[in-house]
């Protein structure tokens, strides 16, 4: 199930009341018409537009709108690092005592592919190393490729300023073709100044924080996966649960920091056999 992430469009939409105010509250309803431009919004729109289309291939693009869904809507189902750690000390305990065989149905309920996909590499033997070697190479994939997506909106947010100026330039010419009529130039370069503001606005209200967030996303889901593959080759190489619990817990903020509960710990018990100490 996923939820609406609304603080981004919240946000934007705040910071579009804050601009419209600022502007109301120092020229008033009849100056605030003249920050209305289709023209500009056009040639900053229009042409930022066209440049993405020149510079990006469809496959980026699709991949940006899926960064955007992704950012904007928050999955129920995801697990967290606690969360992690838990599934994976609990598989861990059914590892030793049932063998990794066991797992297999496991793996088969599990919602998160990846720690499927590593826990049934697991079952088929394939050696930690070979595991960790085969889930990176997926994580790398996938971050280059989210990468590509994300570029799409830094460079919306470096050009449009750029396109904002070529409107203005625009406008400037337009105006020094009217020096002949001297009341039309105030209202002209007025226009030609609003291009430019309307790329500023775009570029740091909408694209720079959106990328940002995209960004921070991509990292956190990259720092998850890490994680995942620490759990699964732990289960693999048979650590005890507990040490695995420990070692996963590194990556929890100081107060997420609380352990599993003791009673979905697996017991010890320990008897000796001609002179040797076992694990039971």
């Amino acid at each position: 199930m996923t939820r609406f992430n609304f603080w981004s469009p919240v946000g934007i939409g705040i910071g579009l009341i804050m601009v419209a105010l600022a502007i109301v509250i120092g020229g008033g309803f009849s100056g605030a018409k003249g920050f209305i431009s289709i023209a500009s919004f056009i040639t900053v729109f229009g042409g930022l537009s066209c440049a993405l289309l020149v510079h990006f291939n469809p496959g980026e693009f699709k991949q940006s709108l899926s960064l955007l869904r992704e950012i904007m809507g928050t999955s129920s189902s995801r697990m967290g690092v606690k969360e992690l750690t838990e599934t994976f000390v609990m598989l861990s305990q059914k590892a030793r005592r049932d063998g990794l065989l066991s797992l297999e149905d496991e793996a088969d309920e599990l919602e998160e592919t990846f720690i499927k996909k590593g826990i049934l590499l697991a079952v088929d033997g394939v050696e930690s190393e070979m595991i960790k070697e085969i889930l990176l190479a997926e994580i790398y994939s996938e971050e280059e490729r989210k990468r590509r997506g994300l570029q799409i909106f830094e460079k919306a947010g470096e050009w449009a300023p750029a396109w904002g100026m070529i409107g203005t330039l625009i406008g400037l010419v337009l105006m020094l073709q009217s020096l002949n009529n001297p009341a039309t130039l105030g209202p002209q370069m007025a226009i030609a100044l609003i291009t430019t503001f309307y790329g500023v606005v775009m570029a740091n209200l909408v694209f720079h924080p959106l990328a940002g967030k995209i960004s921070n996303a991509i990292d956190e889901e990259m720092k998850r996966k890490k994680i995942m593959i620490e759990g699964i080759v732990g289960i693999q190489s048979g650590q005890n649960p507990m040490i695995l619990e420990e070692k996963m817990s590194a990556f929890l903020a100081p107060e997420e920091k609380v352990s599993v509960p003791h009673s979905r710990l697996e017991e010890k018990s320990f008897t000796f056999e001609g002179g040797r100490e076992n694990a039971l």
